[in-house]
Parts: C-alpha cells; sequence; structure tokens
C-alpha cells in the first residue's frame, strides 16, 4: 500500500516560507541513444502557459527551462538563476540569470525575456496571478538582471517562480512571451536540455526531441525538478498509441523502451517479464476530477452540481480507474490526503454518499427538464474514460439525459475552453485528474479558485473562496492557513461546488529494465536518464 501520509508530510516543506508503429527494424536502425517513450496522450498544444495539460507540461519540461525548481522536499532551488537578493522591507527581488544561458537559436537569454515570460504566465496561472496582485514593477536591469518590486510582501515568491506543475512558469524568448496568453505560441524555441524538432512533429503520431549541445547543466545532483539536467540521451520519440493493449505489446517487444502510463489491467501482463519494470515513481498520488460548466445550464444552478455531488460513490471510480485497492484510497479533501491542509469539514455529503433520493430532490427543486447534458470524454486516456463512463451510469440512474461526447484527448482539451452553449460545441462537465502537487494548498489548486473569468475551465464564481484565498496568502503562520484552508473547502462543499473528487490513486509506470535514472517525481523529466 503507498504511504500517502508519508508523502504528504514531505509537501509540508512547501510551506515552510509559509501513429503507425512502423516496423521493429525500422526502429532498430535509429540510433543507439535513442528513447522511445509512449506518453499519456497525443501532443497537440507546444503551449504549456495556454493549456494546463500535463502531456503539454511534460513537453515544457523537455523544452523550457524554470528560474526556480523545486527539490524532492518542495523546497525552491535557483535553476536559470544565478543568485537573488531581497530588500529588508520584503519589496524588490533583483535576479541575476546563470552566465552562458542560450536559446534553442543560438541567441542569448536575456533578463527582458524572463519579465516577458512571467508577466505572461502570470496572467493564466492562478498562483501566477496571486503573485501579480502585489506587484508593482517588473523591470530588466540588464541582459542579465532584472528586478520585481512589490507593494506588498509576498512570502512565497520563490515557490511560485518554482511551481512544479502546470501552470510551469517556464521561460521563453520574449517576441513568444509577448504573445496574448489565450492565444497560443507559434513554435517552442526554449533553453532546456532538449530541443523540439518541430519538422518532425506529426500530430497523432510522433513527436520527436534532441539533446542541446548548448545546455550548461547546474552542478548540483537532480532533485525532483531542480539540480543538474545532464541529457545524456541524443534522441526521444515520443510515440502516440492510443490503444493501450497495443502499447503494452510495444512495450514487452522493446519496440518502445517506456510507457508512461499502463492501465491498472494490464500491469500483470509485464507480471514476471525480466526485460520490464514496473515502478511507482509518483509517490504523492493523484485526485480525480469532475468538473463542471458554471456558466452553462444546467449546471449554472448550484443545486444540480449538489445533486451530482450526491450521486458520487468514490469507490466505483477508483475502482474503475486503478483496480487494485493498494494503488487507490478515498480522499474527500480539497487539498489531498496526507498533505499539510487535509480535512474533512464540510465533505458530508461526498463522504456519506451516494444518496440518490437527495439527489433526485435537489434536481426536481433545480427545474431540470430533461435538457441533453454534454460529458466530455477522452477513449485514449484510459483513466478520463472510465470516470466517464461511471459517471454516465450514475446521472442516468438518476434521471439525467447524458450525452457522452467522446473524442481523443486533444480534441477534448481545446473544446473544454470553450464557454459556448452545447449546440455551439460547449460542454457541460469533463473528466480529468491532477497530480497532488497541483492541489497541495491554496496558493497551487486552481481548479477550487472562484475567479470567475479569470478561473479554470469551468469559470467558477465565488468571491468568499477568492476572499479566504487572499487571507490564507497573509496568514502569519500554519496553523492560521490551516483555519482558512479548512474554510475553503467548507464553502466549496456548501455553496459553490466548483468540483467534486473522485478518489485518490497512483499510476505505475513500466520501462524497460536497460533504462537507468528515472527520477522519482509525479512528472516524467528525461535529464538523468541513460539507456544501457
Amino acid at each position: 500500500m503507498v504511504n500517502f501520509a508519508r508523502w504528504g508530510r514531505l509537501a509540508a516543506a512547501l510551506l515552510a516560507v509559509t501513429i503507425g508503429l512502423g516496423s521493429a527494424g525500422g526502429w532498430a536502425q535509429t540510433a543507439q541513444k535513442t528513447l522511445r517513450f509512449i506518453p499519456q496522450a497525443d501532443l497537440r498544444s507546444i503551449d504549456p502557459i495556454w493549456t494546463t495539460a500535463y502531456v503539454t507540461r511534460n513537453f515544457g519540461y523537455l523544452v523550457f527551462d524554470t528560474l526556480f525548481s523545486l527539490d524532492k522536499d518542495f523546497k525552491p532551488q535557483p535553476q536559470m538563476v544565478d543568485k537573488w537578493t531581497v530588500s529588508d522591507d520584503k519589496l524588490a527581488w533583483k535576479f541575476t540569470l546563470r552566465p552562458g544561458l542560450k536559446w534553442h537559436d543560438g541567441t542569448p537569454v536575456r533578463a527582458a525575456d524572463c519579465v516577458a515570460s512571467v508577466e505572461r504566465w502570470g496572467k493564466r496561472d492562478p498562483f501566477g496571478q496571486k503573485l501579480m496582485d502585489v506587484v508593482d514593477a517588473i523591470t530588466a536591469d540588464s541582459d542579465d538582471t532584472f528586478t520585481i518590486k512589490l507593494k506588498s510582501p509576498f512570502p512565497l515568491m520563490l515557490n511560485a517562480l518554482g511551481k512544479l506543475s502546470s501552470n510551469v512558469p517556464f521561460m521563453m524568448p520574449e517576441r513568444l512571451a509577448k504573445t496574448d496568453p489565450f492565444q497560443q505560441i507559434p513554435e517552442a524555441i526554449g533553453s532546456g536540455p532538449f530541443k523540439f524538432v518541430k519538422e518532425e512533429w506529426v500530430p497523432g503520431n510522433k513527436a520527436v526531441f534532441v539533446k542541446n549541445p548548448d545546455y550548461i547543466p547546474r552542478s548540483e545532483a537532480p532533485s525532483l525538478a531542480s539540480g543538474g539536467k545532464v541529457a545524456k540521451i541524443d534522441r526521444i520519440e515520443w510515440i502516440y498509441i492510443p490503444d493501450s493493449a497495443t502499447a503494452a505489446g510495444a512495450l514487452k517487444a522493446g519496440e518502445a523502451d517506456w510507457y508512461e502510463q499502463p492501465t491498472s489491467d494490464l500491469l500483470p501482463v509485464f507480471s514476471g517479464d525480466p526485460n520490464v519494470k514496473v515502478a511507482i515513481v509518483d509517490p504523492l498520488g493523484n485526485v480525480g476530477v469532475l468538473r463542471f460548466n458554471h456558466i452553462q445550464p444546467p449546471f449554472d444552478n448550484p443545486k444540480m452540481r449538489e445533486a451530482v455531488l450526491n450521486l458520487v460513490n468514490q469507490k466505483d471510480y477508483m475502482a474503475a480507474v486503478a483496480g487494485d485497492p493498494k494503488y487507490w484510497k478515498t480522499c474527500a479533501a480539497i487539498f489531498v490526503c496526507g498533505g499539510p491542509f487535509e480535512t474533512n469539514a464540510g465533505a458530508d455529503e461526498l463522504l456519506h454518499g451516494p444518496n440518490l433520493e437527495k439527489a433526485k430532490a435537489l434536481i426536481k427543486d433545480a427545474g431540470y427538464k430533461g435538457e441533453k447534458i454534454v460529458l466530455l470524454s477522452a477513449t485514449d486516456q484510459p483513466i478520463v474514460q472510465a470516470q466517464a463512463l461511471v459517471t454516465q451510469q450514475a446521472l442516468s440512474k438518476a434521471g439525467l439525459n447524458v450525452d457522452l461526447a467522446a473524442s481523443d484527448w486533444g480534441t477534448l482539451i481545446t473544446r473544454r475552453a470553450s464557454k459556448e452553449p452545447i449546440d455551439k460545441g460547449g460542454w457541460n462537465l469533463f473528466h480529468t485528474w491532477t497530480s497532488a502537487p497541483d492541489n497541495m494548498s491554496p496558493a497551487l489548486n486552481s481548479a477550487v479558485r472562484g475567479n470567475d473569468g479569470k478561473a479554470w475551465f469551468g469559470w467558477p464564481d465565488d468571491p468568499k473562496v477568492e476572499q479566504l484565498t487572499s487571507d490564507w496568502f497573509k496568514a502569519p503562520d500554519l496553523e492560521a492557513q490551516k483555519k482558512l484552508a479548512a474554510d475553503i473547502q467548507i464553502e466549496a462543499y456548501s455553496h459553490e461546488f466548483p468540483y467534486v473528487p473522485t478518489g485518490q490513486f497512483v499510476i505505475p509506470t513500466a520501462y524497460r529494465k536497460n533504462i537507468e535514472g528515472v527520477i522519482s517525481a509525479p512528472i516524467p523529466f528525461f535529464w538523468n536518464v541513460e539507456k544501457k
């Protein structure tokens, strides 16, 4: 059984400052230092600021770099930054970049690039938005130095700039970072350890990366997302295989080296295989999510959202998603179980549910008349599809008219950005899952936020949650933060119902035993990885 509590205690450190496969023969002809990786989804977007999709976040860590990164104890460490100072009044943070940093087009990394990148990220990411609320100005003082001036102290500055997961504050050249944050960048030019080979990108099939010869790793040992990012592979091929059985077969046959997320029912396929290792490299786990569209009927009515809450049985979801109980647990905590802000406050309906009769009464009170409800799903994302099928059955049992709109994940993440009615391509519900670091605190959990037009897809509007979140950032100590986090959860479960957690689970990964150096993290990092 995975010890969620033990790994959750590590997370408290965060708050210390607070395709066609082709032929096997064809593959054999590629370079020996080629790593063939089967990603969790098709790469459709190359802009990790525009989307929170994890496949794009993972892409971002290959191509881009960050000013700071979190280590295994969730403490921020410098990455692109060489040194920094903070004024006595905590209102001026001055950063100096490491010497010799270059973009993939050969031009030097400048402070102006970082200024534009931080500003763009700060318009999309909830943590970044809270930072920008207190920013007076961000200015480039020279080619290698920039200053962030604040209107009031922001103790979590380095945690924000070193945010681990979506949206990660990746640095881009100024010309790309000046792109409207609600539009996608036209190309991916970063300064990270690998270059994206756009000419070989075939959406629905393959994405290719090559080692960046100009990258200068830090001298420290790798630790989570921090330290020396030493590229030991010359070429990485992401081979998109939507059928999980085919993907498992490719790994067993040696036609792929690493399968990011094999489905739980396929894990026995690898049992006893002397050439394949199944490992849990993400000990923190993940949280299943059922997300509402708050701006379109019928879930613009909070009674309808509460009705769905009363239909959720987390055990059904987790059995469908993760199978073996050793890989999952039920959890009603908005800020994850095992973390410093775990609480059951306000979660009685989810904890004691499901309650079909109460759900039906709420549906009746809401005035629902059988209108079609579009539930988005992704057939190439087993975790998403498994949850969607459970939801379809539960909602139909309550008399709701559910239309399961199945597509691939790339189409889903594009469609969920639409605010149009369902007859114009909009949606009512979708499923996803989030890495525990994305939910660990009010600074990180974007799905609970209620900042209307700036909120995550679904766009809840809850001024009380926003005020409580602002108060959390200003809280004097951890105990005060815990009280405010509980108050946020009570508001979420009693009024706004921004989403429903469907449980907490870990996802094993599988790779050939000649692959070494895989870093224990909730994200597949490709530096330090060797193919023997």
